[in-house]
């Protein structure tokens, strides 16, 4: 394998989607601005998904019309179902992600349908994107372990990737979504997957609630993993899963690779640079947000709240 290794930054979806306040669409777009500028290849933009369902991403198509693409940058986008990708295709997307599940509880609480009917969902989905010569990634939740069912088999892992790799998925992202996973654990699901679908073709996702994700990267790396999920200043959680905290920094993850000797294209310094810049967009979003939540219980209120 290549001494390359490809972050895939999905800080302004993965990262954002989970936040208490909405982030205004154009901070979404200059943090996917500044993230172009550093090296990254792969810069995740946002969801085609029900509001509803998440309501921090309600502005897909205004952050896709905002942002000013770098030729040498992907921006892919997550589709559900074949109205999302209508969305998608009229927002110009030109590489889209479709999630599914290891595990059957997880599957029903976050998309309510089963892993098998997730699958029928997206199927026209992944075949119109091979029409169009859209490139497609498949995204596998809860791979060590769920927060309804607990433990996940391998099995079924592998099961899972074995038909997204049928349907066409050019890329296969294994991810541990409650991060509870350890490195002998990582090993062993990756090198089960790797037997059915080729390793250049996977990519690991780990969150960090039990500080195990550079752990588990540095294992699949060892087995020989060269594309790895991040997310600027470990921003991210899903908000169907129980406990699930932030993903693992990207700084933290390019800071191990270039230790180890591995060449990531990323200029450290200046992701840092955004990791604090973002931290502090959030926060005074959710000052305000505690500010104006104490304004509305106050006994007199201003005009506004007449």
């Amino acid at each position: 394998m290549s001494d390359y290794v490809k972050i895939v930054e999905v800080g302004a979806r993965d990262g954002l989607q989970n936040e208490s306040s909405i982030v205004p669409a154009y901070i979404k777009q200059e943090l996917i601005r500044r993230l172009g500028l550093t090296g990254i290849s792969v810069i995740e933009a946002t969801s085609f998904v029900s509001q509803e369902w998440v309501p921090q991403l309600a502005d897909a198509e205004e952050v896709m019309a905002a942002i000013k693409r770098r030729p040498e940058v992907r921006y892919p986008v997550l589709v559900p179902n074949e109205y999302g990708m209508r969305r998608a295709l009229a927002a110009k997307a030109r590489e889209i992600a479709v999630f599914t599940a290891a595990s059957e509880e997880f599957s029903q609480h976050n998309i309510n349908c089963s892993i098998a009917e997730s699958i029928q969902r997206f199927k026209p989905v992944i075949e119109q994107a091979r029409e169009q010569d859209i490139w497609v990634r498949g995204y596998i939740s809860c791979v060590l372990g769920c927060p309804y069912q607990g433990q996940v088999p391998i099995a079924q892992v592998v099961a899972v990737a074995t038909q997204l790799r049928e349907l066409g998925c050019d890329e296969i992202s294994l991810g541990d979504t409650i991060g509870i996973g350890t490195p002998h654990q990582a090993r062993d699901m990756l090198r089960a997957v790797a037997a059915e679908v080729a390793m250049d073709r996977l990519a690991v996702h780990f969150h960090d609630t039990y500080g195990q994700a550079l752990a588990n990267i540095f294992a699949c790396l060892e087995e020989g993993v060269r594309i790895t999920d991040s997310s600027v200043a470990g921003l991210g959680g899903c908000p169907y899963a129980r406990g699930a905290t932030g993903n693992v920094a990207t700084e933290d993850v390019v800071y191990m690779l270039h230790g180890l000797g591995f060449d990531t294209g990323v200029d450290l310094d200046m992701l840092a640079e955004i990791g604090a810049w973002i931290t502090k967009q959030l926060a005074r979003a959710n000052t305000s947000r505690a500010g104006l939540a104490r304004l509305a219980t106050m006994s007199i209120k201003p005009k506004m709240f007449a």
